[in-house]
């Protein structure tokens, strides 16, 4: 006797993934890829640092990019950034100065330096995992900064005719300059030339 609810192939497809595995299988594979890179960051190991069989990762994702990429929007995301209209709201300085301590022990973390090392690594192979932390990670903070930016324009702390752009991509630059050396700062020093940025680029 036959019938749709007979069929052990609809009753695996019917039932509901675990939230927790897809967690734990989205952190090993982050994990990994800081560590290892992409190439280094296989589904095996993915697996067994999550805890699972292949087979579970696969029924998930599609491909091992797919699935990397997704990790990484995930671990992005959870990094806590101003709302637009608390940016508008804020006089220029004040959010500077609230912002500085969040943003210097984030840059100078050895994660971080090892993610934007991968990322970048990665971006003519994997161009996927690029075009994740681009859009997921930089653009927020493009778009918060060009928001800050244009309100020092307003306050005539920076020049009215200011490139916003161009600035940002000068500041992100020396960021990732900074980040990316043999001897990188600790948060200390990553504190003071993050100061000096601002200074320099009339948020301070």
């Amino acid at each position: 006797m036959s019938g749709a609810g007979s069929d052990p192939g609809s009753r695996s497809r019917g039932r509901p993934r675990d939230p927790a595995v897809e967690a734990a299988i989205l952190r090993a594979a982050y994990e990994l890829f800081v560590e290892r890179g992409a190439d280094g960051a296989s589904i095996e190991r993915i697996a067994k640092r999550a805890g699972v069989g292949k087979l579970t990762v696969y029924r998930r994702w599609s491909s091992k990019d797919d699935l990397i990429a997704q990790a990484i929007e995930a671990a992005v995301e959870t990094r806590n950034w101003p709302a637009n209209d608390e940016l508008a709201a804020m006089p220029v300085r004040e959010l500077a100065e609230r912002m500085l301590d969040q943003q210097a022990e984030a840059a100078a973390s050895p994660e971080f330096r090892a993610l934007v090392s991968q990322v970048f690594g990665s971006s003519v192979s994997h161009p996927s995992l690029m075009e994740t932390y681009w859009r997921h990670y930089i653009v927020p903070r493009r778009r918060a900064t060009a928001t800050m930016l244009e309100q020092a324009k307003r306050d005539g702390t920076i020049p009215s005719d200011t490139d916003v752009e161009v600035l940002i991509d000068m500041m992100a630059g020396a960021v990732t300059y900074r980040v990316l050396q043999p001897d990188p700062p600790d948060a200390t020093e990553m504190r003071r030339y993050l100061r000096a940025l601002y200074h320099q680029s009339g948020l301070l």
